[in-house]
């Protein structure tokens, strides 16, 4: 096995992890990154995929005790582990019914730098007007608290994560804020939400792209996965706790600055992101 290969898969896994969650664009990154490292063919995008399965397992590692106490509450009838469940199917339709319809056209149209670095630029703007009216709106303090209308409202929000380069954390998580969610439970139901929709969206890749996967490639994958599994953990730890002191506001000015980069880098031709 090629160690540069690795060595790409690595890079890959480690920025999947640390951006899946946090609201500047997993798959954004990835599509840049990946034209870096000459790593975005179909196999490098079917392996995109299955590191942000890795990334998802690590969520639902983080939150194992949630996830067992709403499995056990379900056999029992429990009415906040079924309202929990509900709300987390409602919010994940949206994006189910609408990403199967248009996949293809987005992946045909949207995947390229342009517009990446165009989505950066919009969401951190966004960002910082959702800021700054976020404390005059909550009234949603936990998830169990959350209603089969706010479920919905994420998941429309989640919709336009469709879009490379607008993350869909950030717009779960800033929809969620915008709908009158708190800042922590609006993360943290995006997390949940992220369950469903990769898991979803990584079996209709692997099922559409499986010619592409041979076992010479193993290693490749298991690089990445683990890439992918160990820096998604501590991301979302980071996350919960950055958030708890601070906004959004750097994510935002993060977003804005690193898009007007990539709109130089590409008009000055200093940066061939098509390669």
């Amino acid at each position: 096995m090629d160690l540069i290969i690795l060595l790409k898969a690595l890079i890959l896994g480690l920025v999947e992890g640390l951006t899946e969650f946090l609201p500047i664009s997993s798959t954004g990154h990835l599509i840049l990154v990946g034209a870096l490292l000459d790593f975005n063919d179909d196999k490098g995008k079917v392996f995109e995929v299955v590191i942000q399965l890795a990334a998802i397992l690590a969520v639902c590692w983080e939150y194992r005790v949630r996830l067992i106490n709403v499995t056990k509450g379900l056999t029992t009838h429990d009415a906040t582990s079924q309202r929990f469940v509900m709300n987390v199917l409602i919010a994940f339709m949206p994006a189910a019914v609408l990403g199967f319809l248009l996949v293809k056209a987005i992946k045909t149209y949207l995947f390229n730098a342009i517009c990446v670095a165009t989505a950066f630029i919009v969401g951190g703007i966004i960002i910082l007007w959702a800021e700054s009216r976020a404390s005059t709106h909550t009234r949603v303090q936990s998830i169990d608290e959350m209603t089969p209308m706010d479920a919905f409202k994420v998941g429309v929000a989640q919709c336009f994560a469709m879009i490379p380069g607008t993350s869909r954390s950030g717009a779960t998580i800033i929809g969620g804020m915008l709908f009158g969610l708190s800042r922590r439970t609006a993360a943290e139901f995006s997390f949940f939400l992220a369950i469903p929709t990769m898991f979803a969206a990584t079996v209709y890749d692997v099922y559409k792209h499986r010619d592409l996967f041979v076992m010479s490639d193993a290693p490749v994958f298991l690089v990445g996965s683990i890439a992918s599994f160990v820096s998604a953990f501590f991301a979302v730890r980071g996350l919960l706790r950055f958030i708890s002191n601070h906004t959004f506001e750097v994510f935002a000015w993060y977003r804005i600055v690193f898009g007007i980069i990539i709109l130089l880098t590409y008009y000055f031709g200093w940066v061939n992101w098509s390669a």
